[in-house]
């Protein structure tokens, strides 16, 4: 990750907060998520790099306990972007209409906790 984003992240108080806390069942401390991969490489954009607790994102104390919910960190993601920065992310997935999909399916869009 540049530093000059890990150091924008490591500012904000929304990395601060497990972005699935309105789940329940959060534990340990949070890390950053990269939810969005394309041409195998993780999309290094803010609204691409969620913050979740080590129980969401399944490592450290919780590795081979709990499993990440991948479905659910890419609704978190996609609902932080624009349009415009879905777009610019690939010409092959439409994650515009990805956003849709998972909205759908978790019965809306996600909103920040705080």
């Amino acid at each position: 990750m540049p530093a000059k984003l890990r150091r924008e992240l490591s500012e904000d108080p929304e990395y601060d907060l497990c972005s699935l806390i309105d789940l329940g069942g959060c534990g340990g401390g949070v890390t950053w998520e990269h939810s969005i991969i394309y041409g195998g490489r993780q999309v290094q954009e803010r609204w691409a790099i969620i913050p979740l607790c080590e129980k969401h994102h399944g490592v450290n104390g919780y590795q081979d306990v709990t499993s990440i919910d991948k479905n659910r960190s890419v609704w978190v993601a996609v609902n932080r972007a624009t349009d415009e920065e879905l777009c610019k992310v690939s010409k092959v997935v439409n994650y515009i209409h990805e956003r849709k999909r998972l909205n759908d399916m978790f019965g809306g869009p996600w909103t920040c906790p705080i």
